[in-house]
């Protein structure tokens, strides 16, 4: 996989695509370079795997459809699914987007965070019928106004009109005085997962691709650690020191003395115990390369005017 670091947001992002849009052995080793850089080592494969999240998480610099940004789920923190656009289901991205996430989850990369419950329970053949579906997982909000009317006591003429509207249009019967939850909630089904049906069947065929989709079907309690929640990625100062390993009195930190080593150590522990999840994760980020807690975070003093992650390697 190649990226040239010269070139536009927009054309890296249509490189990314090409690349996930071949026929490929994706469960081969993966080689990384970074064309115009003279960066190399594991930090290249993490800049590849974090920016392939970062586009889906985000959407691509990319005018597909007329929309400006390419956005491949939408909605809510916990409450993403995929655009209900047809083209970009006609272009097949959304089986990009699975090989892409199986991708990363296979070379120990970052996730997209927050999709829907729902979207996940589909994704792994469960029942439409029995997914559990909020109105948060709508997220056209001018569809969601329409299916929030049912919750009313009362409807008025001009609201029946506009739910029956919308219902008639998705082959569903208008709105009477005694099918107004049952109208509610297969508006809501066909909102969220019946307008996404083909998305998500793109998804699983791209899982698949990467020979993941055994793994994740035998072991359900994996699924989480491909999909986490955006909860599951708060940081507290705790989870990040129980991680660092500090530098010791033999260590080869042999040009600062043991006052020295605990100053500046003890700066980087009040720094991380007084910071924000936010902070948190971007000195994570930065510390190895993605909002992910790895085994180990280890700490060395060397003469460098500023901190430099491991990553951040030298010609």
């Amino acid at each position: 996989m190649k990226m040239d670091v010269r070139d536009s947001e927009e054309d890296r992002g249509r490189e990314l695509l090409l690349f996930y849009k071949q026929q490929q052995e994706w469960a081969c080793p993966l080689h990384c370079t970074l064309v115009g850089d003279v960066a190399i080592g594991e930090g290249v494969m993490r800049y590849f795997m974090t920016t392939i999240i970062s586009k889906l998480q985000f959407g691509f610099s990319l005018d597909l459809g007329g929309m400006g940004r390419t956005l491949l789920f939408e909605g809510e923190p916990d409450h993403l699914v995929p655009a209900a656009s047809e083209a970009l289901t006609e272009s097949n991205l959304f089986r990009v987007a699975g090989r892409m996430l199986a991708h990363t989850f296979l070379h120990d990369g970052p996730h997209v965070t927050g999709l829907s419950p729902a979207v996940i329970h589909v994704l792994f053949n469960g029942d439409p019928e029995m997914a559990t579906v909020v109105t948060e997982d709508c997220p056209d909000l001018h569809i969601r106004s329409i299916i929030e009317l049912l919750e009313h006591e009362e409807l008025t003429p001009e609201q029946k009109d506009t739910v029956s509207d919308l219902s008639m249009s998705w082959d569903l019967p208008a709105v009477t005085k005694t099918n107004r939850r049952w109208l509610h909630n297969k508006l809501l089904l066909h909102a969220v997962v019946g307008r996404t049906m083909r998305q998500i069947k793109q998804l699983r065929k791209g899982l698949k691709d990467v020979m993941v989709w055994p793994l994740l079907t035998s072991r359900p309690d994996v699924v989480p650690l491909l999909f986490p929640k955006m909860a599951d990625m708060q940081f507290t100062p705790q989870m990040l020191l129980e991680k660092i390993t500090w530098p010791v009195e033999d260590s080869d930190d042999e040009d600062f003395d043991l006052d020295t080593t605990c100053r500046i150590t003890g700066f980087l522990r009040m720094f991380i115990e007084t910071a924000s999840s936010g902070t948190l994760a971007q000195l994570l980020t930065f510390w190895v390369g993605w909002e992910m807690l790895p085994p180990e975070l280890r700490v060395e003093i060397s003469g460098e005017p500023f901190p430099r992650p491991p990553h951040a390697l030298k010609p």
